[in-house]
Parts: structure tokens; C-alpha cells; sequence
């Protein structure tokens, strides 16, 4: 017999992950300081950082995206199976897309009233402009390359994909393997035979493979996250960060307004959950979001804690946790509108009215366009700036306090995707249904 409750218990004994993962992040920002501060020119700090830190961390990311694509089809496919008909789908993913939209445009439209209101533009030097963009001009014309690349026709007409082995390695067609997913669990549903049965219960086995392993790999993430804190902060110090003080704030109140006012409020009114027991609850999958700035590999910790410290429905989770994390980006497309916004002021746009209220639709867009995965946004920008008419190759300005910025707004990604699971499962009313161990057990009983 497979139970449905796959996830792997939260470890009882010692100092919990994230409180680790918190030391890890500190440790790594005050090594890489120090270093910044006394041997910023020295080779062996770039020994250091080419043949220990970058492949250390690189090495934990490939651990968790290794398996991110079987877990992700199987979490969804069996949170379809799991919802019985096609009609609970239907209404299921109805409120998952309109909540989705909803939160994603309020999001966006902080993000603009904050950078309207501290203009952070205006206060970039032009000659600080111009050096900020020139050491980092390969960068900048690899993202715009991908930008030009992107249109929004084709990340519509892609969620449909002709080829799945070519949508699991591509992460921009992460939404295919969603749908083919949800395909196959409608199918699930449609034809209830003994085949379809065995085929449930492989996916139930390699769902539990997937939480086991990664339950193991994620232990190593206090040490990984150490090391992209020391990368960031051993080469950049605090110089660009000053330099780019205003757009850091804009983005920090932004996404603070958007994380501790609107979606606290949100799960207390519509999910019907105190904050105090959301956060709680969430701050594991956070600070692991935080850690890895990538929403598709917390997956694994964001189904756990929904389901062991949320207690919320395991069909409801896994459909909206696993949808969300392809296309559920409250803090990305905040973030990308702020950014849209900053560059224009930067290069002296001025962006009326209809043009912002543009940028919002185009974030909302882009949004859930976006992959989930480090820097994932940034494609997406360049496509937007080019839309808007703003020099794409600005985009290298914030290149030096991206990384940060990254963990920043994934870690409200996260939390946005929680927040919609907790809403989705009070308004609908799902429940679980008892595993088969259970219902033996209730039989037993009644004989």
C-alpha cells in the first residue's frame, strides 16, 4: 500500500535547517567582507571563489533541479488524480488563476507607486551610469540576447509543448511540463482501470524517491548559501550596493509592503489564517528560497511545510504549490516593474500614465513567464524594455546588486505561493480523503 502523505518528517532533534541556513548566510557575508576589505585584488580570492565556493554552491543548485522535473510532474499529476472529477479541476484551477492575477497586480502596482513616489533614477550619477554599464557589458548583452529572444506569443503558444524531453531541459517551458502534467492527471481521472491504477501508484513511489532525496540534499544548504554570500559580497563589497542605495530601498519597501502588509492581510480575510501561524509556518521554505533564489528548487520544502506545519489539503497543495512555482511570481514581477521604471528614469523616459498601467500588464505577464530559477527575471525584463523603448543594455546597471535582489524576491515568491495555497484551500473547502491504510483501518472498525 502507498500512503499519499510522501513528504519526509522535519528533523526533531538539534538547531532547525533554516536557523542554520541563517547562520550560513551571515558567516558567508561577514567572511566575504572581510575579505573584500583587506584582499579585494588578491588572486587567491579568486582561487578561492573558481575552485571551492562557485562549484560548491553550483553543485547543491544541480542537486535540487536534478530532480525537480519528476517531482514536479508527479505532485501535480497525482494532486489532479487526487481531486476525483474533472469539475473540482475546473473550479480549483479557476480560483488558482484569478487569486494568482489578483495578488500579482497589486504587487506590481506597489512596485510602481514606490518607485514613483522615491524616484530612484534620478539619483544615479551619469558617470556612475556609464561605469556600472561598461563592467558589465558581456553580461548585459547575454540577457538582452535572451530577451530579444522572448515574445510574449511564444511563452503563450510553448505552455502547449510539441516535444516534453525538450520542455524538462528547457527552463523557460517549465509551464509545458505543467500542462502535460495536468493532462495526464486528467487522464488519471477520465479512465479509472487497473493499468491506470499501477501507473498512479509508480508515481506515488517516485514522488517519495524525489522528497527522500532531496530532504537529504537539502541539509547542505546552510553551507551553500555561505557560499554564494561569500561570492557576492568577497568581489562587490558595499560599494555598488551603495551606489545603487535608492533602487535597493525601493525594492526592499516594495517587496516588504507587499510580504508583511498585503499578503498577511490576504491569508487572514480570505484564507482564514492567523499571520502569526502563516509565518510560522513558512519560514523554512523562505529561508530556503532565500537561499537557493530559486523558487522550482524550494519546491520540495514549500510542499512539505504546506502540508506538516499548514495542514493544508495534499490535492489542494500540490496542484497550486507545484502550478505556482512556474507561474505564481508575486515578488519577481514587482520587481521587474520597479526595474522597468528605475531604467527609464535613468535614461530620462518619461512614462505617462497608459504607458505604466502597460508595464503593470506586461509584468503580470512576465510574471508567470518567468522561469524559476536564479536571475530568472532578468530575460524578461530586457523583453519589456525593449516593448517599452528603453535601452535594453541598461539592464546592466543593476547586474551588481541583482544576486541579492534575486533571493530577496524569491523568498517572496515562496511565500506568495503558500499564501495563494492557503486561500485556494479555505475557499474551497477541499479536504483530503483518508489513504488506503486508513480507510482498511476505518473498515476494520466497522466490522
Amino acid at each position: 500500500m502507498h500512503t499519499l502523505d510522501a513528504a519526509p518528517e522535519a528533523p526533531k532533534k538539534g538547531l532547525a535547517l533554516h536557523y542554520k541556513v541563517l547562520i550560513g548566510f551571515m558567516l558567508g557575508t561577514l567572511v566575504g567582507l572581510a575579505v573584500h576589505a583587506v584582499a579585494a585584488d588578491a588572486s587567491w580570492v579568486q582561487t578561492v571563489i573558481e575552485y571551492v565556493t562557485k562549484p560548491a554552491g553550483k553543485i547543491f543548485l544541480n542537486l535540487l533541479f536534478m530532480l525537480v522535473v519528476p517531482l514536479m510532474f508527479s505532485a501535480l499529476v497525482l494532486g489532479v488524480a487526487e481531486l476525483g472529477d474533472i469539475a473540482s479541476l475546473g473550479r480549483l484551477g479557476w480560483k488558482t488563476l484569478t487569486y494568482t492575477a489578483t495578488v500579482t497586480a497589486l504587487a506590481v502596482g506597489i512596485g510602481l507607486v514606490c518607485v514613483n513616489l522615491f524616484q530612484p533614477g534620478l539619483h544615479m550619477e551619469a558617470g556612475l551610469v556609464e561605469q556600472t554599464m561598461s563592467g558589465n557589458v558581456l553580461k548585459a548583452g547575454e540577457i538582452v540576447s535572451k530577451g530579444n529572444e522572448l515574445r510574449l506569443m511564444d511563452l503563450l503558444v510553448n505552455i502547449v509543448p510539441h516535444n516534453i524531453v525538450g520542455a524538462m531541459a528547457d527552463d523557460k517551458q517549465k509551464l509545458g511540463i505543467v500542462f502535460f502534467a495536468l493532462m495526464i492527471g486528467i487522464g488519471l481521472v477520465m479512465k479509472p482501470t487497473a493499468g491506470t491504477q499501477a501507473f498512479k501508484n509508480a508515481l506515488h513511489g517516485l514522488f517519495e524517491i524525489c522528497m527522500h532525496l532531496i530532504g537529504m540534499f537539502i541539509k547542505l544548504a546552510p553551507y551553500a548559501v555561505a557560499c554564494f554570500m561569500f561570492n557576492l559580497t568577497s568581489q562587490l563589497g558595499w560599494d555598488v550596493i551603495r551606489s545603487l542605495a535608492w533602487f535597493v530601498l525601493t525594492v526592499m519597501v516594495a517587496l516588504s509592503i507587499h510580504g508583511f502588509v498585503v499578503l498577511p492581510l490576504w491569508v487572514r480575510t480570505m484564507g482564514g489564517m492567523s499571520p502569526k501561524t502563516f509565518f510560522r509556518g513558512t519560514q523554512e521554505a523562505t529561508l530556503t528560497a532565500f537561499a537557493t533564489a530559486s523558487s522550482t528548487a524550494t519546491l520540495p520544502v514549500t510542499l512539505r511545510v504546506a502540508e506538516e506545519e499548514l495542514k493544508l489539503p495534499r490535492k489542494v497543495s500540490r496542484f497550486v504549490l507545484t502550478v505556482g512555482a512556474s507561474a505564481n511570481h508575486h515578488g519577481t514581477a514587482l520587481f521587474e516593474g520597479i526595474t522597468v521604471l528605475f531604467l527609464a528614469q535613468v535614461f530620462g523616459l518619461e512614462l505617462g500614465l497608459p504607458q505604466q498601467l502597460m508595464v503593470l500588464v506586461l509584468c503580470i505577464l512576465g510574471g508567470i513567464g518567468t522561469a524559476g530559477i536564479p536571475s530568472g527575471s532578468l530575460p524578461v525584463i530586457a523583453m519589456i524594455c525593449g516593448i517599452i523603448g528603453i535601452k535594453p543594455e541598461g539592464i546592466g546597471i543593476i547586474l551588481g546588486v541583482n544576486t541579492f535582489l534575486d533571493m530577496c524576491r524569491t523568498a517572496l515568491n515562496v511565500s506568495g505561493d503558500l499564501a495563494t495555497a492557503v486561500v485556494v484551500a479555505h475557499r474551497s473547502g477541499e479536504k483530503d480523503m483518508p489513504d488506503d491504510a486508513t480507510m482498511a483501518h476505518l473498515d476494520e472498525i466497522v466490522r
